[in-house]
């Protein structure tokens, strides 16, 4: 396992230096070394490691969006309204709108079958969005507008939104009937999630100002109180919680009763993020299996390119009546694009449970990871300076 370890960090490094040298992201080369050295070609990642790949992503996860919590302001948040709030759940819904009108045609599959490969593929990357978008506001691109925390509040809901659709049609896939209480549930999840950290976080604020510790200790604290809001989500699956946006809402409380602590904090987050980005993108292209990629072909291409036009008028359409101009609108819906962890995490699910369709989702899903991860990562680093405006202008 030592062995994987220093294998994962040392080329995971040194192929994103590589990548950022002929401007390209450097999760470009985190993921390529995922390829290299996961089980389809050198097979040198420990089989432990893989086995707990899913946790050590979702740690991964917690440290970018505790610290994207860290960063965001609640006024600014509210200044964004609608929008954000259609972010969380348009875009996807055009996603497997343009999966269900193409897939069928394109790949001989059924509709049922198509929404099911819709609702995986349409679901954003955190993991990619989050720090850019943290990138964003230190630098001052967009904030005056609130364009990176709206993009923010979107993929943080987006995900919840996608995932529950997912567990509806592969039911329906296995014979059972839709439940109306998995929809019901969306809101609910999001509210007692947000809450839950919000209150979790000014409790925490409240501790902190009365008893003075390390900030190390004050990363533990936090860090271990998000890991229970995701061990409550995983035990209690009959509650509705969302846990990963209960961890943002740590962040984001703690940014608004103790502004002081929180840029300690995010400077804390910010060094734990060097090594979990480097081992969040490794395993993720780890778990890319590349025979089905190559045996996917110009359709899976075609496929993603036609229903990444119907997310980007889904953005459009949440941006309409807003101050944004064309250059902002068109910055977003490149910025909503990239996809990674979720399709990494449930890509081969309904292969897993049988379903006729599952070795087709599985090949698109890496696909998409391969083609939106890079490119979108890429976009967004060589478009924000031009196309959105710094604060201070």
């Amino acid at each position: 396992m030592l062995l994987s370890i220093s294998c994962i960090l040392l080329f995971g490094m040194f192929m994103g230096y590589l990548c950022k040298k002929i401007h390209l992201p450097s999760l470009t080369g985190m993921l390529l070394t995922g390829i290299l050295l996961g089980p389809c070609i050198l097979n040198l990642i420990d089989p432990s490691i893989l086995q707990i790949s899913a946790e050590l992503r979702k740690i991964a996860l917690i440290i970018i969006l505790t610290r994207a919590g860290l960063s965001l302001n609640i006024k600014d948040l509210k200044k964004v309204g609608r929008p954000a709030l259609l972010m969380c759940f348009v875009p996807a819904c055009f996603e497997i709108l343009g999966m269900i009108l193409f897939a069928p045609k394109i790949l001989n599959i059924s509709i049922l079958d198509a929404a099911i490969l819709g609702s995986v593929i349409a679901a954003v990357s955190p993991a990619v969005i989050v720090p850019s978008m943290i990138k964003l506001m230190d630098e001052g691109y967009g904030t005056k507008k609130s364009i990176p925390q709206l993009i923010l509040a979107g993929a943080s809901v987006d995900d919840v939104f996608v995932i529950v659709l997912f567990s509806a049609f592969t039911g329906m896939a296995q014979g059972s009937s839709i439940s109306i209480q998995s929809f019901i549930n969306i809101p609910i999840s999001i509210v007692l999630g947000a809450v839950t950290g919000l209150f979790i976080g000014a409790f925490l604020s409240s501790f902190f100002k009365k008893v003075h510790i390390r900030d190390t200790s004050k990363v533990i604290i936090i860090m271990c109180v998000s890991f229970l809001f995701v061990v409550f989500e995983d035990t209690f699956k009959w509650i509705p919680f969302a846990s990963l946006i209960g961890v943002m809402c740590i962040g984001v409380a703690l940014q608004k009763y103790r502004g002081v602590v929180a840029v300690r904090l995010s400077l804390k987050f910010n060094k734990l993020w060097v090594v979990a980005e480097i081992i969040l993108f490794v395993l993720v292209g780890a778990s890319v299996d590349i025979e089905y990629a190559f045996n996917a072909g110009l359709k899976a291409i075609l496929l993603l390119l036609l229903v990444l036009i119907f997310r980007m008028v889904g953005v459009f359409i949440c941006l309409l009546r807003t101050q944004l101009n064309i250059k902002e609108r068109f910055f977003c819906m490149i910025a909503y694009c990239p996809k990674a962890t979720v399709q990494a995490a449930i890509g081969g699910v309904p292969l897993a449970m049988g379903i006729a369709c599952g070795n087709t989702v599985l090949t698109i899903a890496v696909v998409s990871i391969l083609l939106t991860a890079p490119c979108g990562a890429f976009l967004i680093e060589h478009t924000y300076k031009k196309l959105l405006s710094i604060n201070n202008e």
